[in-house]
């Protein structure tokens, strides 16, 4: 079966996982039954996708800058909002009981 090209790097090495295309050059996924929504898909530290509104549980210690508390394994994190266009790898948006509202990297929580 032939896939089309990365709508983002033009490159024709595209390959199916699941409902996904996805791209090796570039790590784009998108939307195999054409749908056009360009928004990424974030995922989670053992690669469940995260959608808004979801919960996540800390993976590991995290220091918090300007704090002496950090955020400790197994912390719950409900009702989270995905940042779709961060220019750093912060790409979750969400507020933590007792240290208020931060970002967090996807890479450091698992889906509850």
């Amino acid at each position: 079966m032939t896939y089309p090209a990365c709508p983002k790097c033009d490159e024709t090495y595209t390959y199916a996982d699941g409902d996904l295309l996805i791209c090796p050059m570039c790590t784009h996924e998108w939307s195999a039954d054409g749908d056009t929504d360009d928004t990424p898909v974030i995922k989670d530290a053992v690669g469940n996708v995260l959608n808004d509104g979801d919960s996540v549980t800390v993976i590991k210690d995290l220091k918090v800058k300007g704090s002496s508390t950090p955020i400790k394994v197994g912390t719950k994190v409900k009702s989270i909002r995905l940042i779709h266009d961060a220019s750093d790898d912060h790409d979750i948006d969400c507020k933590i009981d007792g240290l208020g509202a931060m970002k967090l990297k996807s890479s450091v929580v698992k889906k509850a």
